[in-house]
């Protein structure tokens, strides 16, 4: 890849100003089976490759990005600078327009945040223990207590495994539908299963935020997406968000 290249980023509209995206496979410099825009930083890659890619990134985003260490928790961090060491978390909150925030996935579903009028954002990693352990609902805490509005905040929930694909045991598909309902599924072969973005839509829309996108493309079936499922050893690609320069 040259450095003139644009990076290709699936955008999204979080509002006036807010500079939102989900990074895909391609546009990176690491080689297979994490080929190409691999961001993850602890699955085995190449180290100065995974530097060169976020380097990518944070030229798109136009300001450094910071990201969490992910432990499928409820934990919030908010931000004003990118830490020296990623802090452990599973959502970032950014109200300053020179920090941009990220989530890593590769399966799990990526969730972007913004109150464009109060220019708060945060970026949220909703895998399935995650989302029972209430990890929308702190992000969304954590952002009202920068100053954001529940009611204006916009989401966009991306690439993530469906649940079309994603089988689960019985009983654990019982377990976490009985905290998020709306997970409850059935792969496309006839087993339980999960649908995570579901959930995630459904947890969004009782805490008050009215708009909510979803993407459709399923991290399993899609090879332009990084998927874990798919293939146990594989790269990471990213959703990231920029609260608006004013």
């Amino acid at each position: 890849m040259h450095e003139d290249d644009e990076l290709p980023v699936e955008l999204v509209d979080l509002g006036p100003g807010v500079r939102a995206g989900f990074t895909t496979r391609a546009g990176g410099f690491s080689r297979p089976p994490y080929a190409s825009l691999d961001l993850g930083a602890a699955v085995g890659d190449d180290p100065g490759a995974v530097r060169e890619n976020w380097s990518l990134v944070e030229r798109w985003a136009g300001a450094p990005v910071a990201y969490g260490r992910q432990v499928h928790g409820g934990t919030v961090a908010v931000v004003g600078s990118r830490p020296a060491d990623p802090p452990e978390a599973d959502a970032l909150v950014s109200a300053s327009p020179d920090l941009a925030v990220a989530v890593v996935v590769a399966d799990c579903v990526p969730v972007l945040l913004a109150d464009p009028v109060a220019g708060v954002v945060a970026a949220v990693h909703a895998g399935r223990r995650g989302l029972v352990a209430g990890v929308l609902q702190a992000a969304l805490g954590a952002m009202v207590g920068q100053g954001a509005s529940t009611e204006r905040v916009r989401a966009a929930v991306g690439p993530a495994i469906a649940g079309a694909s994603y089988e689960v045991p019985a009983e654990l598909r019982a377990e976490v539908a009985r905290v998020v309902p709306a997970t409850w599924s059935t792969t496309s072969w006839g087993t339980p299963s999960l649908d995570l973005p579901a959930g995630v839509r459904a947890v969004l829309e009782q805490e008050g935020v009215a708009s909510v996108s979803v993407s459709t493309r399923d991290t399993f079936t899609d090879d332009r997406l990084f998927s874990f499922r798919r293939a146990a050893v594989t790269g990471r690609f990213a959703g990231v968000v920029r609260p608006p320069v004013r």
